[in-house]
């Protein structure tokens, strides 16, 4: 049987899925919180560059990588059986090579325009979210997207790092801050979808712990979430427009995970998921603009 080939364009699209855009998007968010804050205003311009490019290739590559080694249950799940890899439409040789080279890149972006330091952080979360959760922790553990999450949260620190040259406290804050993001955030998503994941034998924690405990752990961590939110505010790198948008922001977090909570079943779980994604971008644009009102 002959099959036509693929247009430049279709191909082209394809690995520019293998990059996972919007959550790299999400990341540069966060990493452009980190640079203002990091400033105390506007960031030098050659950093932003270094950061935006640097920071694309290096979380693009890593989600090329993720195709790579997932590819056998995204064939399974409904939500990712169309993905470039799991479909044959890219070879995972062709997926694994573009996500090493991407991670090269990036490398070389960030160590000649911005330091050593912040390329080593970012080479750091893409071997931690391959090596520790792709391959150590999604497959065998319900605390998966707990301790890998970790990777997720390098991105404001590698901006931190780029600008000051080191790790400070307020750097670890916000990698705190989308650390105990992370678990509400996917939990939602699994919920949504537990019977995917049940499908593909990935243990989330719905389908491991079930619904209500599942439903428990978002609230704990939603509760944790706003109150490092808060506690940002006591390093004196941000001000009262930061602090009154944390509380307004915690707070409607709080009710969405204690309505998703207190309703049956998953019913309003695709609330907080959406969200979680709003205020993930909004608490961070926060930093952004605090960092210029008080610098």
């Amino acid at each position: 049987m002959i099959t036509q080939a693929a247009s430049p364009r279709n191909v082209v699209m394809d690995y520019v899925a293998l990059t996972k855009p919007r959550i790299v998007a999400a990341l540069l968010l966060t990493a452009m919180g980190g640079m203002f804050a990091a400033a105390g205003g506007l960031p030098d311009p050659s950093i932003v560059v270094a950061i935006l490019v640097g920071g694309a290739l290096g979380a693009g590559g890593a989600q090329a990588l993720n195709h790579y080694l997932d590819r056998d249950i995204d064939a399974l799940m409904r939500r990712t059986s169309n993905r470039p890899v799991a479909t044959g439409r890219i070879s995972p040789q062709r997926a694994l090579a573009f996500g090493v080279l991407l991670n090269v890149a990036a490398f070389i972006v960030l160590s000649s325009m911005a330091n050593t330091l912040s390329a080593v952080l970012t080479l750091s979360a893409t071997l931690f979210y391959v090596l520790v959760y792709t391959m150590g922790l999604k497959r065998t553990t319900p605390q998966n997207i707990v301790i890998g999450g970790a990777a997720g949260a390098i991105p404001p620190v590698v901006a931190w790092a780029a600008v000051t040259g080191e790790v400070g406290l307020e750097a670890m804050y916000m990698f705190a801050i989308v650390f105990f993001w992370t678990p509400p955030h996917f939990w939602a998503l699994a919920l949504l979808i537990k019977d995917d994941y049940a499908r593909a034998g990935v243990p989330m924690l719905p389908v491991v712990a079930g619904v209500a405990e599942t439903k428990l752990h978002i609230f704990l961590y939603t509760l944790t979430l706003a109150a490092l939110s808060v506690l940002f505010f006591t390093t004196g790198a941000m001000g009262w427009f930061y602090l009154g948008s944390a509380i307004g922001l915690g707070a409607l977090f709080i009710y969405y995970s204690w309505r998703l909570l207190r309703q049956p079943e998953s019913e309003g779980a695709r609330g907080l998921y959406l969200y979680s994604l709003a205020y993930l971008a909004l608490l961070f644009t926060a930093i952004g603009v605090d960092s210029v009102l008080t610098a």
